[in-house]
């Protein structure tokens, strides 16, 4: 083959592989989710779903690889009302083309497929999608099919680098489900509520456990009535849990144990940060405790490590008692630094700062005066690390409208002290705007106490953050005593090698080309430059053609 011949042939090979895009929805080239080739995506693939006046009754997998410079992305495009597309789980169907276990697990599933191949999903994006009612029943590989009570609006069995952006997932025993073999996961800008089932604390608005996860900017409701699952629960190594708006729930974290070997043997098992968050505790809401940390599998040697808990504002508008935070074991400790703990309903001493063990030291914090160490027998240690202060009222600017910035004169402001040297690797840089966006938080010495500062700028901003930097395996089992076993329908039995179930609780010749010598050839790929060049993101359709032409030039 001459040299103009191979130039052109490898000037085709980015028109060959050019990134798709599939449009689904009214007056679009698809109208239905099941018309999309999602066995088949390539990285930098965008599925562009819009919305209509009907949700979608329709679910599917996502099992296939980006990368980082071209992730493949699910993008809702909201209506001229701003309306997000709605995807609903009960009397869903499947496409054809997709076989994958585990579908009574979730409306949308990342990971564990026959149709696409298996292998580990990587640089996945999901955004802009309200996906609820994963319950009753749908049509799947193995027909007439019913959810499980654990199924979730977005089921999460494996992946590396996924982003789930400013989506609403509602309506489903688990809003969110994250299980161990998941990594370097960010779940942003999204609103979760209204999830779990009557009388059972097995099931929440999110339950995680991956290896590197970061939750922020997000807005947590509560649970559907008389549901009595916590808001965020989390197994993870490498949590960071900032600056998001979580209310109610039996507590509003419950940070424990994970299952998986290689989560607990992670560096970053160590240490969970939460900071730059607004907890909001109902009267009446379940539990009194806020946070819960450690573990609750009864293997203490396997329970998570350091706390570092920091500029939350922490409301509760319970009139009986409320515990800020619960360690589970002697083993533990929470450096609690920088926090407004306001007992809005009630006197001080309705206040405790911890249950009974493990090391809780606590300083630069606002609370009313009052307040004791625990309302039982202290057998671990409370420690003053100094800068508390106490008063009637921290002077937020509307607390009966929920506007929890202070007000100028405020006594907690300016107030902060020294955060612990281990959280200097999370800057508050930021600050949550209601609901579900950030502005910048301007940075100022000393700072001010609790989850708001003052504005660096006017305005708001809500940038795309990218995924945290950790990576690994695991699988949440459950809350409460032991770990429920996992449901679907067995290891599948159709794959080439059987797939393993998720233990959670829950892949050229060169040939010759009919146009020969350089006064065509050199024309030709100029103009293949210029094509390119202008022309980057194509349709579907108009992509198929250019691979079949590549193929022929091959031939």
């Amino acid at each position: 083959m001459n040299l103009s011949r191979a130039a052109l042939l490898v000037l085709l090979q980015p028109l060959a592989v050019q990134a798709a895009e599939y449009r689904v929805g009214p007056g679009q080239q698809y109208t239905r989710l099941g018309d999309v080739p999602w066995e088949s995506l390539e990285p930098g693939d965008t599925v562009f779903v819009h919305a209509r006046p009907t949700p979608y009754a329709e679910k599917w997998v996502l099992g296939r690889r980006g990368t980082a410079a071209a992730p493949i992305t699910v993008r809702g495009v909201k209506d001229a009302q701003g309306n997000l597309p709605v995807i609903v789980g009960e009397n869903a169907t499947t496409r054809a083309q997709l076989n994958y276990w585990g579908e009574e697990r979730g409306i949308l599933k990342i990971g564990g497929s026959n149709q696409p191949a298996d292998t580990m999903p990587a640089h996945l994006v999901v955004e802009h999608l309200h996906l609820r009612r994963a319950r009753g029943a749908f049509t799947g590989r193995n027909g007439a099919s019913t959810y499980l009570d654990n199924a979730a609006a977005i089921f999460i069995e494996k992946g590396e680098h996924i982003t789930i952006r400013g989506c609403v997932l509602e309506d489903s025993g688990n809003g969110l489900f994250i299980a161990n073999q998941a990594s370097n996961v960010t779940v942003e800008h999204s609103h979760l509520l209204g999830n779990g089932n009557s009388g059972s604390i097995l099931e929440h608005n999110a339950y995680t456990e991956a290896l590197g996860i970061t939750y922020q900017f997000n807005r947590f409701g509560p649970l559907c009535t008389g549901c009595l699952g916590n808001n965020l629960k989390d197994r993870s190594a490498g949590s960071v849990i900032r600056y998001n708006w979580i209310e109610g729930g039996n507590r509003q974290l419950d940070l424990v144990d994970s299952s998986s070997g290689t989560l607990r043997a992670a560096p970053s098992y160590a240490r969970t940060f939460v900071y730059g968050n607004v907890l909001l505790e109902p009267e009446g809401a379940g539990n009194r405790q806020i946070v819960h940390f450690g573990g609750d599998s009864g293997t203490t040697a396997n329970y998570r490590g350091t706390l570092y808990f920091f500029h939350n504002t922490v409301v509760s508008s319970r009139t009986d008692r409320t515990t800020l935070l619960r360690l589970s074991h002697q083993d533990q400790t929470a450096h609690v630094t920088n926090n407004v703990v306001l007992v809005a309903a009630a006197q001080g001493n309705t206040l405790s700062l911890t249950d009974a063990a493990g090391t809780l030291r606590h300083g630069g914090n606002w609370y009313k005066p009052g307040y004791v160490s625990t309302f039982g027998t202290l057998t671990g240690a409370v420690v003053d690390a100094g800068g508390n202060l106490t008063g009637a009222d921290p002077g937020f600017i509307d607390l009966a409208g929920q506007d929890f910035r202070l007000a100028t004169g405020s006594a907690p402001r300016s107030q902060a002290v020294a955060l612990p040297a281990e959280a200097s690797s999370e800057p508050v840089t930021r600050q949550y705007v209601k609901h579900t966006a950030s502005e910048p938080r301007a940075q100022v010495s000393p700072a001010h106490i609790g989850a708001y500062g003052d504005a660096s700028a006017p305005g708001t901003e809500t940038p795309d953050a990218g995924t945290p930097t950790d990576a690994g395996t695991g699988t949440p089992t459950d809350a409460g005593t032991g770990t429920p076993a996992d449901a679907g329908t067995g290891t599948p039995a159709d794959a080439g090698t059987t797939p393993q179930q998720p233990g959670d609780e829950g892949s050229g010749s060169s040939g010759g080309c009919a146009a020969s010598g350089a006064s065509l050839a050199g024309p030709l790929a100029f103009a293949l430059l210029g094509v390119l060049g202008r022309r980057r993101k194509r349709d579907a359709r108009r992509i198929l053609p250019l691979r079949r032409g590549a193929r022929m030039l091959k031939a």
